[in-house]
Formats: structure tokens, C-alpha cells, sequence
């Protein structure tokens, strides 16, 4: 099958964001241009993985005198609205780039689907004009959109379950064995 890519130069919306019940939640990203939208999945790790690498670089860029990227600013136009609808997946993702274009002082998230097998494929490997590649979802944001991205998805990873007090494992509303309670239920 030939190799989906979906461009957004800059998107109208570019956030994360989850369907489901905190133990039970579908993460995804989602990019939206007029009436097109695009939803892709990904684990709640990858979220947190790059909303604090995006951070990381936002404090690269200011660091390095860009004022765009000033993370101790407060969000102007903070997203806390609902996934667009339709959510319909586009495609697993298996891996995640980012980047900084100088010249047009953009950022640059790309995520690339799994391999057949559920490998995660390596960008470097990936040539973009394979046309039997992974699909791709490739948003280019200003440095002001990446600061209300990292806020939106710390505060939707920070959403989950709480954790035990004992182990530090994910708390279901139910409880858990606990394995410092030697395998007794704690609630």
C-alpha cells in the first residue's frame, strides 16, 4: 500500500488528548486545517516523552535568546476544548522526530506508524519520497503553539490514575494488589 502523509504547514490546532476513562484512555494527536482533521494513536509514554522534549527545547530556544519560546510565560491562548470530531485513527505511531527550521523559526513534530510487525520504524533509515514507507504526520508549529501543546499534555498525562502510596503503581478506582502488601488489595 502506498505511504499516507499528512502535511500541516501550520495547522489551525495541533494538541493532544485521550477518549476513555483515566486506566482505560486511547491517547492520540490530533492536527486540524479547516475541515480537515487527522487523529493518530499513540501510548501515554510517547505523550510525556515528547511534551518534555518539546520542553526542552523551548528552553533550548530561549536559552539561545528566540523570546517565542519563553516556557515561564503564561499560555495565551490555552486549549482545554475536546478532541475534534470525527476522531478516526489514522495510524499508530511508532516514532517520533522533532526539530527546530532556523530559517523559518518553526517547530517540527513528525510521527511515523509502525512497521507491519509493530516495530517502530528509524526516521533516519526512512526516505521521505518512498512511496512505500510509513505514513507520516508531519506539523510545523510556532514556538508559542509547541509552549500550549507541552501545557495541554502534561496536564492530560497528569490526569491518569493516581498512585498508590505504597508502591507508586497506578491506583485503580477499585484498588490494586499492591506487591508491599504482599499481594493483599489496597484502596
Amino acid at each position: 500500500m502506498s505511504r499516507r502523509r499528512y502535511l500541516f504547514d501550520p495547522p489551525e490546532r495541533f494538541v493532544a488528548g485521550t477518549v476513555g476513562q483515566p486506566g482505560d484512555r486511547t491517547f492520540f494527536l490530533q492536527a486540524r486545517e479547516g475541515p480537515r482533521v487527522v487523529s493518530i494513536v499513540l501510548e501515554k509514554v510517547q505523550v510525556a516523552v515528547l511534551a518534555d522534549r518539546l520542553g526542552d527545547l523551548l528552553s533550548e530556544l530561549e536559552r539561545r535568546g528566540i523570546e517565542a519560546a519563553a516556557l515561564d510565560a503564561p499560555v495565551a491562548n490555552e486549549d482545554t476544548g475536546p478532541l475534534d470530531e470525527p476522531i478516526n485513527e489514522a495510524f499508530r505511531a511508532g516514532s517520533l522526530t522533532l526539530g527546530w527550521d532556523v530559517d523559518d523559526e518553526l517547530v517540527l513534530v513528525e510521527a511515523r506508524a509502525q512497521s507491519e510487525d509493530g516495530e517502530p520504524i528509524d526516521p533516519d533509515e526512512d526516505d521521505d519520497e518512498d512511496e512505500d514507507g510509513p505514513d507520516l504526520l508531519r506539523v510545523r508549529i510556532t514556538a508559542d503553539a509547541a509552549r500550549s501543546f507541552v501545557a495541554r499534555a502534561a496536564r492530560i498525562v497528569g490526569a491518569g490514575r493516581p498512585p498508590c502510596p505504597l508502591c507508586g503503581a497506578p491506583l485503580d478506582p477499585q484498588g490494586h494488589i499492591c506487591p508491599r502488601r504482599n499481594g493483599h488489595y489496597v484502596n
